[in-house]
């Protein structure tokens, strides 16, 4: 027998017919109508003083995704402007309140861990293209232990020996890849030296195994691999778009590769003594604390995120320091006036680099630290509140429904802190004195002393328990770069302007925009 309810809505559409296709079309519309006036009103009504300021936006769920997604540093600077410091805003139904400045550097990026979590946040996007069980997909404490182990690859020792095995990489990529034949001709910087930089991190984070295989093949494997960090997966990781299905293929093949060689090795048993240690067999031979060895399919998920950890922060900024230098080739020709000056024998010849021949070259390490302040490759770093967080000298309280974001590039981009901060503008660290370390800046979480370095305007490479450990081999990495092209090359932009692409913001790393040709032409016939 039918209840009331269900006669009733019967009866009612009997009398009102079946709904055309326009008369659906209406009753979306009003409804939408409805939702976004009552989202607009609800916005006007009065808030708590402990809550920041929510930014205005039309559509709830959606909120500012398309403002923030089209240029994040724009959008929080005008949001600055109209807020302040701190305010809230909607991205695909979260709350994101964004903290700016020294002080909201300092607030997030020095949260304690019982109030702000990484692994929530990151973990959707990063597991599926690292693997499970590392990174962002297990225990702070586990992540920790990781990263001690890796630091294998990154002592000084081991930097100082990466300097030639960079600058051969470089040469070799001149005289193999097709890019540089003749004297002079065009090239797409980003696609040049992103592949440039994976080999450069693979040869010396990897090893000289894992380098022979990194071909043309594998290099399409791992450009399938980063597309896996698309921001949509922040939201859907796992759905069965095109490029998940890319990411999830590169990502077995990739594992795949690492774990063939791990089973070689352990079928041979040891080290060859002509063979030279790597990060693969450091990782065989690691331990957790309670004992356990580091298993196979970790020690292959680790390995495909150092590969991706070394290439991406190098080819961004190798990117943007090489159309910088085609931008502004009088700032080239200061490069290689000083690397003759510091870098050339009794006869007037460049010599090999080395790691000491950095330390010569200010303007190269100038170069290096303006490009990373204007065009950082993050520019939002994000943690989940778990508990309240009042905030220092103000009413509000961050309260576990939100996401907080810190945003160092907005800094890095400030008058305040760096006069005519949107021009690049190496120099401007000539006369530059950094503080100097002292111990409480320095702290130990577990895989070695760092400096916290949130109190900092500048901080290229994070801060805080989640500092990039990266940082030494990054700049080790794109000062051996930078210096092998400016030896050989001189670049300049296609139509002669002194202007660089805009920055591309689709992926979770910033990048300039593709294609981004600019022109070559040796120094010397004879120089390759």
């Amino acid at each position: 027998m039918e209840s009331l309810d269900q006669l009733h809505v019967l009866k009612l559409y009997r009398q009102l017919g079946p709904v055309s296709a326009p008369q659906l079309a209406i009753y979306v519309i009003v409804a939408f109508t409805v939702v976004v006036i009552t989202n607009i009103i609800c916005q006007f009504l009065p808030r708590k003083k402990s809550e920041p300021p929510l930014v205005f936006h039309w559509v709830p769920f959606i909120g500012n995704v398309v403002e923030y997604g089209r240029d994040p540093c724009k959008f929080m600077m005008q949001c600055r402007e109209k807020y302040g410091d701190i305010f809230t805003f909607v991205l695909l139904g979260r709350k994101m309140t964004v903290y700016l400045g020294i002080e909201g550097n300092d607030f997030i990026l020095n949260g304690k861990l019982q109030d702000v979590n990484a692994e929530e946040i990151y973990s959707p996007l990063t597991t599926p293209v690292f693997g499970s069980d590392v990174v962002y997909d297990c225990p702070n404490s586990k992540l920790v232990e990781q990263k001690k182990f890796v630091k294998f690859g990154l002592t000084q020792q081991a930097l100082e020996s990466h300097v030639r095995l960079i600058e051969q990489e470089v040469l070799d990529y001149i005289k193999t890849s097709g890019t540089f034949k003749g004297q002079s001709g065009v090239m797409n910087a980003p696609s040049v030296l992103a592949q440039i930089t994976i080999f450069t991190a693979g040869r010396t984070l990897q090893g000289i195994e894992v380098r022979k295989r990194l071909t043309n093949e594998f290099a399409e494997l791992y450009h399938d691999l980063d597309l896996g960090f698309n921001p949509l997966n922040f939201v859907l990781p796992w759905a069965p778009l095109p490029h998940n299905r890319r990411r999830d293929a590169a990502h077995a093949k990739m594992r795949s590769t690492y774990v063939e060689i791990i089973n070689e090795r352990r079928k041979r048993g040891v080290k060859a003594e002509d063979e030279e240690p790597d990060m693969i067999w450091n990782l065989m031979q690691c331990v957790y604390r309670n004992g356990t060895p580091v298993p196979d399919k970790e020690i292959a998920h680790m390995m495909i995120t150092i590969l991706m950890a070394g290439q991406h922060s190098s080819s961004s900024a190798s990117a943007w320091i090489t159309l910088r230098l085609a931008a502004h080739p009088d700032i080239a020709e200061e490069l290689y006036r000083e690397q003759v000056t510091h870098c050339s024998d009794s006869k007037g010849s460049f010599r090999p680099i080395e790691h000491s021949d950095i330390e010569r070259l200010p303007l190269l390490q100038n170069t290096i630290k303006e490009t990373l302040r204007v065009h950082s490759s993050i520019h939002s770093i994000l943690r989940k509140v778990k508990n309240p967080m009042p905030v220092p000298g103000t009413d509000y309280i961050v309260t576990p429904d939100k996401v907080l974001l810190a945003s160092p590039i907005v800094t890095h981009l400030s008058e305040k802190y760096f006069p005519n901060a949107r021009k690049w503008d190496p120099h401007r660290w000539d006369q530059t004195i950094e503080p100097d370390e002292t111990e409480a800046d320095m702290v130990d979480y577990g895989y070695g002393v760092v400096n916290k370095g949130t109190r900092s305007p500048y901080l290229p490479f994070g801060a805080g328990r989640h500092r990039c450990i990266g940082e030494k081999f990054a700049y080790v990495n794109l000062c051996t770069i930078i210096a092998t092209l400016v030896r050989n090359f001189k670049f300049s932009t296609i139509d002669g302007k002194p202007t660089v692409p805009p920055t591309d913001y689709s992926s979770l790393f910033s990048r300039p925009t593709q294609p981004a040709n600019i022109r070559w032409e040796r120094r010397f016939p004879e120089s390759v």
